[in-house]
């Protein structure tokens, strides 16, 4: 004959396998929809071509902003920048007037 077992016995030898299952459970879970999951790559990957695509206009406006200062160099001011930018400042530019920005 097999020996019975009483309730709260069968409880105890069943809590350590099945808080344990719950763990992995619980960590599985996380690994796969959590913060930093699987399911999150594609998040990262979208911000990752925005940030990319951010850059790439700030180096643009880098690059149209160190050409600018390196006509304004102090040992050789471009004279069709420094003329544009002495004329705007002090109002001698007329409505009518076209100016061609030096890029």
């Amino acid at each position: 004959m097999i020996a019975r077992r009483s309730p709260l016995a069968l409880i105890r030898s069943a809590a350590g396998p099945a808080l344990a299952l719950f763990v992995i459970a619980y960590f599985a879970g996380s690994a796969i929809v959590g913060p930093n999951g699987l399911t999150s790559f594609a998040g990262y990957r979208r911000q990752q071509a925005e940030q990319m695509a951010k850059l790439a206009t700030l180096r643009q406006q880098h690059d149209v902003l160190s050409h600018r200062a390196s006509l304004l160099d102090p040992a050789h001011v471009d004279p069709d920048m420094a003329d544009q930018l002495t004329r705007a400042e002090t109002g001698q530019v007329r409505p009518d007037e076209v100016i061609l920005p030096v890029n």
